[in-house]
């Protein structure tokens, strides 16, 4: 296995819920990511799936520092970034870079592509003159954009030209990690593919290592090397990729993968869906017990009253359901 690039430890993030003329009562928490723990590799890409709102960006805001953890470890050259200032951060996030997910709203309209590639090489004081501007040009050819575009403004992009800009700018410093944000789901479908096979070449060429979050099963299936499940804050299931789809355990995870359309009628007519009742509840009032238990298609009586714990389920393959739980620390 390669080396560890990202370790993650009983990381939590909990919004307060006030109330009162100047809000100074907290009447409640919302758990956005509760307790999740795992690694990143080197060269690697950990896809990260599950329902809108289960905490999914926050844990990828969480990682990076832009969100602030109410608890846990995030730990990046032996070195926890939950503990560092603001300043202590600076260098470190030369090394910790992001994708996001609207190439519209996450450029600077009133900068050139030459100005929004460059603008981490001056921030950290990387090059100047003319080494500044053949880097910016190695950066356009590297993302599949031409040289003469560093003078164009945004809107004379079109929106995966826009997300390559992006995808260019977070190379900029030559990272280790990446968090890419849903980075392909505001295009179209045939520009998601150039986007995807894109990340895939810069990922062999460089060796970085990728948090991909996404919703769609299909493309995480296509990129990743291993993949999580989180549902309501907390990691259902972590698997490799080719296990994770061809054996899922968790019922969740069963439920989400019922729903991938297979691309042949013949066997998607005749295939059963599993149907999830109800709705995602609350992360200011999550069920007791397993959180996913008023959902279960296979929960038991013990589900509302025990946590369960992420277990080995053999061959990296981690689950947190009491159907596959044996013993107890």
């Amino acid at each position: 296995m390669a080396e560890v690039v990202i370790e993650v430890n009983n990381l939590a993030k909990y919004f307060p819920v006030t109330r009162g003329l100047f809000r100074q009562k907290k009447i409640a928490d919302v758990k956005a990511v509760d307790g999740v723990s795992f690694t990143i590799h080197k060269g690697e890409t950990l896809g990260l799936v599950g329902e809108s709102g289960c905490g999914k960006t926050t844990l990828g805001k969480c990682i990076l520092q832009l969100l602030r953890p109410t608890s846990g470890e995030v730990l990046f050259e032996s070195r926890d970034l939950c503990e560092l200032s603001d300043k202590e951060l600076v260098p470190i996030r030369a090394k910790l870079q992001v994708i996001f997910q609207d190439p519209y709203d996450s450029l600077d309209p009133r900068f050139t592509a030459m100005d929004i590639i460059g603008e981490p090489l001056r921030i950290h004081n990387i090059s100047k003159g003319k080494e500044y501007r053949d880097r910016v040009a190695e950066l356009l050819d590297l993302v599949g954009l031409a040289r003469y575009m560093a003078e164009r403004y945004p809107h004379e992009f079109s929106g995966g030209q826009r997300q390559r800009l992006g995808i260019a700018r977070a190379l900029a410093l030559q990272p280790e990690f990446i968090m890419c944000d849903e980075p392909i789901s505001a295009l179209d479908v045939s520009i998601q593919a150039q986007i995807i096979n894109l990340l895939d070449d810069l990922q062999q060429k460089f060796g970085v290592a990728y948090l991909f979050i996404s919703h769609d099963l299909s493309v995480v299936r296509h990129i990743s090397d291993r993949v999580i499940v989180m549902y309501l804050g907390k990691i259902m299931e972590i698997s490799t990729r080719d296990e994770l789809y061809k054996n899922p355990l968790h019922p969740y995870t069963q439920a989400l993968l019922s729903a991938v359309p297979i691309p042949d009628p013949a066997v998607e007519i005749k295939r059963d869906v599993i149907l999830l009742k109800g709705e995602v509840p609350s992360p200011m009032n999550p069920p007791t017990g397993c959180v996913f238990h008023p959902r279960c298609y296979r929960a038991f009586a013990d589900c509302p009253k025990i946590v369960p714990i992420l277990a080995d389920a053999g061959g990296g393959h981690q689950v947190a359901c009491l159907l596959y739980e044996t013993s107890r620390p």
